[in-house]
């Protein structure tokens, strides 16, 4: 939470920056999917859980409106996340989804 506030802050004191940075985004949206239990399900880089399909390249699959409809609507097993992510908080979920792209590990 205290990261959160840090990373809100900054952004307010440099309006400047447009959102601070892509990077910064991308770094909030680790935040969201980290605090938002994505990881018991999905995993990254071989880090997290089986349940959900890997997310390490998912970059390269899904384009921006895709991923969100996935978040926000859910599937037949992932719940939908509409209700529970703010605007930015997905917005910033779905820029680090798409800077996933590396090939997963076979």
């Amino acid at each position: 939470m205290r990261l959160r506030f840090t990373i809100f802050a900054a952004l307010l004191l440099c309006p400047s920056l447009g959102f601070a940075s892509r990077h910064s985004q991308r770094a909030h949206g680790a935040i969201v999917y980290n605090e938002s239990g994505c990881s018991h399900c999905h995993t990254i880089s071989s880090v997290g859980g089986h349940k959900g399909p890997d997310l390490t390249a998912v970059g390269r699959r899904l384009k921006k409106e895709q991923l969100r409809q996935q978040i926000v609507d859910g599937s037949k097993r992932m719940p939908p996340f509409g209700d529970v992510l703010q605007h930015q908080e997905l917005d910033d979920l779905v820029a680090y989804l798409r800077s996933c792209r590396d090939k997963p590990k076979k």
